[in-house]
């Protein structure tokens, strides 16, 4: 009997280990790498029933100070399942050229950055990395510019985009976020 319970207990445990990966949203079932490291992190393992909001990024850029607005954000609601996650891109005017190393070295002695950041991808359509191609083949807009965010729901679906005008401390995004933890 205490055998049967055991491999119950252990057939139970597996299954639902299946099932979680099984239910992995496809718009986050994919891999990246951390800014400036070799550790790979699947969104959807690391993330999956987080409120999301993923921003291209660039250093030398006109709107390069959303990264206060981004990290004041991620700190505000971190701890009610909010998590930004930036992605640094030079697709657009060459804005950001640096290194991945260049680029954390940036972003954390002058923003302060603790939300997470990955690796330089591009962003634009036909070369896209496959998290931003997930997002258009969900209905978002490739990014025009530096700074698109897009809000990602606790089940994994997209349910807003902001250009690169909106500031992460816009009441939109704001209430929209809110709404969402």
């Amino acid at each position: 009997m205490r055998n049967t319970l055991l491999a119950l207990g252990i057939a139970a445990m597996t299954s639902s280990a299946g099932a979680a990966t099984e239910s992995c949203p496809s718009l986050l079932d994919v891999e990246v790498r951390r800014l400036a490291g070799d550790e790979v992190v699947n969104l959807c393992e690391a993330y999956q029933g987080k409120v999301l909001l993923v921003v291209n990024t660039a250093s030398k850029c006109g709107f390069t100070s959303q990264y206060d607005g981004l990290e004041a954000l991620y700190r505000k609601y971190k701890d009610r399942g909010l998590v930004v996650l930036g992605f640094p891109s030079n697709d657009f005017a060459n804005q950001e050229p640096g290194s991945e190393e260049e680029i954390e070295k940036f972003c954390r002695l002058t923003y302060s950055v603790e939300f997470p950041m990955f690796e330089k991808v591009s962003v634009k359509k036909g070369v896209a990395a496959p998290l931003f191609q997930r997002l258009a083949d969900a209905g978002a807009p490739y990014p025009k510019w530096n700074f698109y965010k897009y809000l990602i729901d606790r089940n994994g679906n997209l349910v807003d985009h902001y250009v690169s005008f909106t500031k992460p401390e816009d009441r939109k995004v704001v209430k929209a976020i809110e709404k969402l933890l």
